[in-house]
């Protein structure tokens, strides 16, 4: 490392934003954990028991996911992923290992997206839209407009569609 200054991030350990700047995997992987703990937090503030998988990722050959969080009622296992504002893409076999890992454990496999500025979105993997790669993608748009939020997630509210609403309340 270079004494004098910052070190010097160059190939495959760093990339360029779209504005330009350097960026590190290890400052896209500080911004995930700070999620995942945001996500950790939330839920245990609506009454889940919930806990961060400590190794989940490529930190181990067990496939295991980002959070586990159950109620009495409930119990989810969740990849959280979460972007600036760019589509969010999951490989296939990722999507794959947490179905798996779910229905071994009992739990509800659920994707959970965070774009910066929105709140957190849940989808089940086979809501998910499936590139021709065999990769799985989440847009912004398609979050905020058809994705779970965390009120609906955690039983504090339910989705009324305007289909659903006759207008015609007492």
């Amino acid at each position: 490392m270079n004494e004098s200054g910052p070190p010097n991030w160059t190939g495959a350990d760093a990339f360029k934003t779209a504005d330009g700047e350097i960026s590190t995997m290890a400052g896209s992987n500080a911004k995930g954990d700070r999620r995942e703990r945001e996500l950790v937090n939330e839920l245990d503030g609506a009454g889940f028991a919930v806990m961060r998988a400590p190794a989940s990722g490529s930190a181990t050959e067990r496939e295991l996911p980002d959070v586990l969080a159950g109620d009495s009622e409930d119990f989810y296992a969740i990849e959280a992923k979460s972007s600036a504002g760019d589509p969010i893409y999951l490989d296939g076999e990722e999507v794959e290992n947490l179905v798996y890992f779910a229905q071994n454990f009992g739990a509800k496999p659920r994707i959970g997206v965070r774009f910066d500025r929105e709140d957190w979105y849940f989808f089940h993997p086979a809501d998910l839209y499936t590139t021709d790669a065999g990769s799985y993608r989440v847009k912004k748009e398609t979050a905020l407009s058809e994705g779970t939020d965390f009120a609906e997630l955690v039983g504090e509210s339910e989705r009324t569609s305007l289909t659903e609403f006759d207008g015609n309340e007492e």
